[in-house]
């Protein structure tokens, strides 16, 4: 079995913050997962950003020029349309999706039928990131909720990393709507639940994968969710500092500066919570 960085056999890799900031990719990222995928270290990328298909993620990350493919990739989006399958019947009434025109096409992929208003009484909500949503979309999906709809989410990020700064992300808008609405979604499909997590190591036989990521409160805190081991890069959202106040959740196992860490020996240079 190959095996790098402490002797993990797989890599889970977050990818907003992690790898790119928006268009613009991180310094050292392309290249550190090129030499672990040329190595035979199964890489997988794990993302909450429901906003676009797990093909088109994959496209771009070629376009990066990174060797990967839509295998080797999950969304928080097909995490949630795998919960709606396994939750809801497809013959029970439509499903209001407040999200990407890709979250709608998923949907609509899993066999139900996919409205806009909560005047068509769905059966339950499905609410993804989407940077066109409007006014409009936020109160259809409260109205439905108002009305006994279910509520799923994709994810809970408040905030997205992007090249220009730090932006609102899907939890901010999940609060709007809980705000209206009085309740909170039944369940969010992403990170922190460990399914992604635990699904992609099952499927390309990771016994023992490190996950990286750039966010204490979901990356770090769903590897301890799966039971694996987390590491903090500090290109995105927290930082070695945020550690103290999330220390109750959670605490990593390593904090690295950058992908490029993890191809670097020795390890003393790199807080670890065994340290």
């Amino acid at each position: 079995m190959t095996t790098f960085f402490n002797g993990y056999d797989g890599l889970l890799c977050d990818l907003d913050g992690v790898v790119y900031a928006g268009s613009q990719p991180i310094d050292r990222a392309v290249t550190t997962l090129n030499t672990l995928i040329n190595a035979g270290i199964p890489v997988a990328f794990v993302t909450n950003n429901a906003s676009k298909a797990a093909s088109e993620v994959a496209e771009r990350l070629v376009e990066l020029g990174v060797n990967t493919d839509t295998e080797h990739v999950m969304t928080s989006a097909q995490a949630v349309v795998n919960l709606l399958s396994a939750d809801y019947r497809s013959d029970a009434g439509p499903v209001l999706v407040t999200g990407s025109p890709q979250l709608t096409e998923q949907v609509q992929a899993a066999g139900f039928e996919v409205t806009q208003v909560a005047a068509d009484e769905p059966q339950v909500v499905v609410q993804g990131f989407n940077p066109k949503l409007g006014w409009n979309d936020l109160a259809q999906a409260s109205f439905a909720i108002q009305r006994g709809a279910g509520w799923l989410a994709t994810n809970l990020d408040l905030t997205i990393p992007l090249s220009e700064g730090i932006a609102p992300g899907n939890g901010s808008l999940v609060n709007t709507v809980a705000q209206a609405t009085g309740t909170r979604p039944e369940i969010a499909a992403g990170k922190p639940a460990p399914v992604m997590f635990t699904t992609m190591a099952q499927r390309l036989s990771m016994i023992r994968p490190l996950v990286v990521g750039d966010r204490l409160d979901t990356d770090v805190l769903g590897a301890a969710n799966a039971g694996f081991d987390g590491a903090l890069v500090e290109t995105g959202i927290h930082r070695r500092q945020d550690i103290d106040a999330h220390r109750t959740v959670v605490t990593p196992a390593w904090v690295l500066p950058d992908l490029g860490a993890l191809l670097e020996e020795p390890l003393d240079d790199y807080w670890s919570r065994d340290a």
